[in-house]
């Protein structure tokens, strides 16, 4: 309301228009935060703040013809640009970014930005660029480079640190630019791959199958949080999973690592569960551990596109407030066949959303 008579009084105030598109945002009404933005936009055009997050509310409603070219805005796109430009100097002054040119001839070079989900997520998009280009070289974080080298598609996946007199390209891109370049718009953006488009290893899925995994149970990966730094509201209480324990011939196993791991000590002494986040050192071995459940459930985090990445049933579990990637219809998955969407009702309240879990896993289970 106040922003509402702030503007009455000055139609240009930028600031407020700012302001109620970001609570419009933070509503799920992506639609009405559009219009603010683009507001904003005409009074103070070359605010790249408010370029993202337009982009942010066009991709909640699937528009990513307008959204992806606004997503060029994002920080992690230059700092990524930059990071490139401190190990790589004269080769990426020399080379021009990426922008649809025939690759036949040609080796693209694509390196991370953002997180570890961002990169899952968008992995689906190597196939088609390794079909189209002479080589891919990628350099992902050092945690995903295990996994993706043995989902390389063709490409040359490098570690974290490589020398420039090694490297040889004609193009390079950020990671999460990639489908804007490939033109993709609105549903052809969820590229489905039939079996799953990263797969474990077999070796370290039977190394966890012999381990930890010799059971007739139903068995039930968890994790409850992920990456703090940006929201907080995606971390679940650890409580809330008790009543699921004790539900009949169900086996829980942690797939949590670093932040929230002490949480683990809370089911100690009370219930059976079995830590394999402790184990993992990089993707691969998350995945190995993965190829034994028969259903993830976990908050949004990296470990869904995982699990969606390979085609295993996932529930993931969301707050209120919620990221754009999960669009404005929850009865589905768009980027995911296999991944399930249960959601906050209210502001904190994990409760309700338990409560769904518990009647929908006593479903499964009966059945």
């Amino acid at each position: 309301v106040t922003y509402h008579k702030s503007l009455e009084i000055n139609p240009n105030g930028y600031e407020s228009y700012f302001n109620l598109a970001y609570l419009a945002l933070n509503e799920n009404n992506p639609q009405l935060a559009v219009e603010c933005y683009q507001k904003a936009l005409e009074i103070k055009p070359d605010d790249w703040e408010s370029v993202y997050f337009l982009a942010l509310a066009y991709m909640q409603t699937k528009n990513y013809e307008k959204g992806l070219e606004c997503f060029e805005a994002r920080l992690c796109r230059q700092s990524a640009i930059v990071s490139q430009e401190k190990i790589y100097p004269n080769l990426m002054k020399e080379k021009p970014l990426w922008q649809g040119e025939d690759l036949t001839d040609k080796v693209l070079f694509t390196y991370y930005e953002a997180g570890f989900g961002d990169l899952l997520m968008f992995y689906r998009y190597i196939p088609i660029l390794t079909s189209m280009a002479k080589k891919v070289i990628i350099k992902p974080q050092k945690e995903l480079a295990p996994l993706f080298r043995e989902n390389s598609y063709g490409a040359e996946i490098l570690e974290i640190f490589d020398f420039e007199k090694e490297m040889d390209f004609d193009y390079h891109i950020p990671f999460l630019s990639i489908p804007l370049v490939l033109g993709y718009k609105g549903e052809e953006m969820f590229i489905h791959h039939d079996d799953g488009y990263l797969k474990a290893n077999p070796a370290k899925t039977n190394y966890y199958k012999e381990k930890f995994c010799e059971n007739n149970k139903f068995k039930i990966g968890i994790k409850w949080q992920g990456n703090t730094h940006y929201d907080k509201e995606r971390v679940l209480n650890v409580e809330d999973f008790f009543k699921l324990f004790d539900l009949p011939n169900t086996q829980f196993y942690s797939f949590q690592t670093l932040d929230g791991s002490e949480e683990f000590k809370k089911f100690e002494g009370k219930y059976d569960i079995i830590d394999l986040g402790s184990t993992f050192s990089n993707f691969s071995d998350t995945a190995g551990a993965i190829e034994n459940m028969d259903l993830i459930i976990s908050n949004d985090t990296s470990l869904v596109h995982l699990a969606g990445a390979m085609k295993k049933n996932c529930w993931v579990l969301l707050p209120y407030i919620y990221n754009w990637r999960w669009h404005t219809d929850l009865s589905c998955c768009d980027w995911y066949d296999s991944v399930k969407i249960f959601r906050q009702k209210d502001h904190g309240d994990w409760d309700s959303v338990f409560i769904e879990v518990e009647k929908e896993l006593k479903n499964i289970l009966l059945n």
